[in-house]
């Protein structure tokens, strides 16, 4: 098991999670919020990460998740192509997808609305669950840091956004 910690660039606070596949662009790794606690998946930009560091074997944070015996699998069919391309896989997995831009405290829910070229326009996802279609901003594919998929907020705005549309 490889814990390691990332600093983003533009980010104050580290990251930190379990390396479950890496490729030339991409980290998938299980997310570390706070001390012992594993919160679903987070996939890390390469080209935004400043610097990575492996925890120690020996840390008690290694000791306890190895004691855990987490399933530690990448999901079989995520592929980690273009953000494009992952978006579109947690979008048609889970009916939305979650991802962090060059602001450390935001984060955005939603479903593909347009793309244009290098931008695409999403259909915003809110806290209630309520899906704002009228959101107009446009985002750049290439200043995505973090593409995110089932944290225990991931799920709850993906319950109340079923929820709301029964």
């Amino acid at each position: 098991m490889l814990i390691e910690k990332f600093k983003l660039k533009g980010w104050k606070k580290k990251e930190t999670g379990i390396l479950i596949f890496e490729n030339e662009n991409w980290i998938l790794a299980k997310h570390i919020p706070i001390d012992y606690t594993v919160d679903g998946y987070k996939i890390y930009n390469k080209k935004f990460i400043k610097k990575r560091k492996a925890i120690s074997n020996d840390d008690k944070l290694v000791i306890v998740l190895k004691l855990k015996k987490l399933n530690l699998e990448k999901p079989k069919d995520l592929k980690l192509d273009s953000a494009f391309d992952i978006l579109k896989w947690s979008e048609n997995k889970y009916g939305l997808f979650e991802f962090q831009d060059d602001s450390e405290n935001e984060l955005f829910y939603g479903k593909m609305n347009k793309i244009i070229g290098n931008e695409f326009i999403i259909d915003m996802i809110l806290s209630n669950g309520k899906i704002e279609t009228e959101y107009d901003f446009n985002f750049l594919i290439y200043e995505i840091r973090v593409i995110t998929f089932e944290t225990d907020y991931f799920e709850s705005i993906r319950l109340l956004m079923n929820y709301e549309a029964n």
